[in-house]
């Protein structure tokens, strides 16, 4: 088992420290060291360490037996038979309310700063490889949460409410919460009235106590050149109101899936697409013209004595980057495409034209001629 850190080098303070020292050098470290502040692996024990070392050194009596025997005074442990349990020390008090709010959303008896909000909404919405290399505008039909139109949002039938029991009408409730030796009260939003203050007399039966209803709502947006698959756009404000109209509400995220092309594979701003070429076009070559996204016919020039597998690129004829600048390339990968049922007139040509093609019979000569090709 490793030895225990002197307590004075943990806070890293000499033994004349006085109380002023003490509690500087431990609030520095503590919120350095917080685990709800600081996500590295050993935080949490560090800052254990940190408030067993303050624990002791902040009690006189304790400082007193830790200077004279060290970790192991006649007694046993400073922190008597219960550990840190023995200990209930304000740590607001040393570390601040405001530490606290940003931790805990609350803290040092004073309200929430932040207003409720209400939860985001999640639109997928299809698009075309054209709608990502010329942008669009879209326009959608969707049903959005909004206020009950009959209690105003409030969940209360005819609006009547009454003071929430749990809170007293504050709105805000408080908790005491264990960190390690410290008790900490921390005063958080009222979870039965939702930071109100007050409930419902009788629940709106249009919308079930929720104060929420859902309505077609038109939504209008623009979608930017050169948008990948799972594209979010954000519209403030279009989300779900927040609890009882007290707040903001959320926000709307549009997702954009792009719709599966009939040939083309997008790799970035490249597009990749395979071209089935019988054999005479792959020896003899060929020029192949074909529609494209861009509404100009897309030429495709196969040189003689293409292999199966090669590629051609034609630059400049694929989508923009997401900053709409510039195009990618189309990619062409030529496939020896197979002819289903011959007939035997058609079997007898292939196979004088084999006997014809075939300069080397050596096939273990090929083989070796091919890999070298593919190395170079």
């Amino acid at each position: 088992m490793a030895e225990k850190q002197d307590y004075y080098e943990t806070l890293g303070v000499g033994k004349t420290a006085d109380a002023k020292e003490l509690k500087n050098a431990f609030r520095s470290l503590a919120r350095k060291y917080h685990p709800d502040k600081n996500d590295a692996p050993d935080a949490d024990e560090k800052f254990k360490e940190i408030q067993e070392a303050y624990a002791v050194l902040s009690d006189d009596d304790k400082r007193r037996a830790y200077d004279r025997f060290g970790h192991n005074p006649p007694g046993g442990s400073p922190f008597g038979q219960g550990g840190f349990s023995g200990f209930n020390i304000n740590l607001e008090d040393i570390l601040g309310g405001d530490f606290f709010s940003n931790i805990f959303g609350g803290g040092g008896g004073r309200r929430r700063s932040s207003q409720n909000q209400g939860g985001d909404v999640l639109l997928r919405h299809q698009i075309t490889l054209e709608d990502v290399l010329n942008g669009a505008k879209e326009e959608v039909d969707i049903d959005l949460p909004k206020l009950c139109e009959d209690c105003d949002g409030t969940g209360a039938k005819d609006g009547v409410t009454k003071k929430c029991s749990e809170c007293n009408g504050q709105g805000q409730v408080r908790v005491r919460q264990q960190i390690g030796p410290f008790v900490q009260d921390v005063v958080q939003q009222c979870q039965r009235c939702n930071g109100a203050g007050h409930i419902a007399a009788k629940s709106c039966k249009s919308c079930s106590g929720d104060g929420l209803q859902s309505g077609e709502e038109t939504i209008r947006f623009s979608v930017p050149k050169g948008s990948g698959d799972g594209t979010r756009l954000r519209m403030r404000g279009k989300g779900q109101p927040a609890p009882f109209g007290r707040g903001t509400p959320g926000d709307l995220f549009i997702e954009l899936i792009v719709e599966e092309h009939p040939w083309f594979e997008r790799n970035g701003m490249d597009l990749i697409m395979s071209l089935p070429l019988s054999f005479p076009d792959l020896i003899l070559g060929t020029s192949i013209v074909i529609p494209h996204i861009d509404g100009k016919d897309l030429t495709l020039k196969v040189p003689a004595n293409t292999n199966s597998g090669d590629t051609i690129t034609v630059s400049g004829r694929g989508l923009p980057s997401s900053r709409g600048i510039g195009r990618g390339d189309v990619v062409v990968l030529c496939k020896l495409h197979m002819p289903g049922k011959l007939d035997k007139t058609t079997k007898k040509s292939l196979d004088e034209l084999r006997s014809k093609l075939e300069a080397e019979p050596d096939i273990i000569k090929r083989i070796k001629e091919d890999a070298s090709d593919r190395r170079d």
